[in-house]
């Protein structure tokens, strides 16, 4: 950047701006990966605009959904986006362990599990059975967050939230919102 001093003027103004209170447009659940930033894949994205929760695999567990239902009740977020990506490790290493029969050492093991019902409901399929679960898995992911959480459930019902799945394309940069 030649001039990284509007970067921080810019960001301390964002700061200012915001530091008494957030109104983000969306809460985005997403992966951890390093290279899913949901701040810029959604472009120009300040502070306060997206309220994100991020594990591997972008599954929802409690914490999660309590992060989900505070963005949406407390602070008014209309708009939940699960977001998969293509070429997951998580979901590749779910998909190793239906395919494979791997055993995955430590934490990461519990962690895939969340994801295996989706990679073993598109085993088989046609087309590339990693992104199928990517889709799948997001896709079951936002129909958690909808059947876990009553908070959820009657903000949809009041039509003050929507609840979507999408995957991230890491080379095009294209988020296709999926049915």
């Amino acid at each position: 950047m030649n001039a990284p001093q509007l970067c921080e003027a810019g960001l301390r103004e964002e700061r200012a701006n915001t530091a008494g209170d957030q109104s983000p447009w969306a809460t985005v659940l997403t992966c951890s990966d390093s290279r899913v930033a949901p701040e810029l894949i959604f472009g120009g994205v300040g502070l306060g605009e997206l309220f994100v929760a991020r594990n591997a695999g972008n599954v929802v567990d409690t914490a999660v959904l309590g992060t989900i239902e505070y963005g949406a009740e407390h602070l008014g977020s209309p708009l939940v986006v699960v977001l998969g990506h293509q070429r997951c490790g998580a979901v590749q290493a779910a998909c190793d362990v239906v395919a494979k029969h791997v055993e995955l050492q430590g934490s990461i093991g519990p962690m895939v599990e969340a994801i295996v019902p989706a990679a073993k409901s598109q085993e088989g399929k046609p087309g590339d059975f990693v992104d199928n679960t990517v889709r799948e898995n997001a896709r079951r992911n936002a129909a958690g967050i909808l059947a876990g959480s009553d908070i959820v459930r009657e903000l949809v019902h009041e039509g003050q939230l929507k609840v979507v799945h999408a995957r991230y394309d890491l080379e095009s940069g294209v988020v296709d919102f999926l049915d």
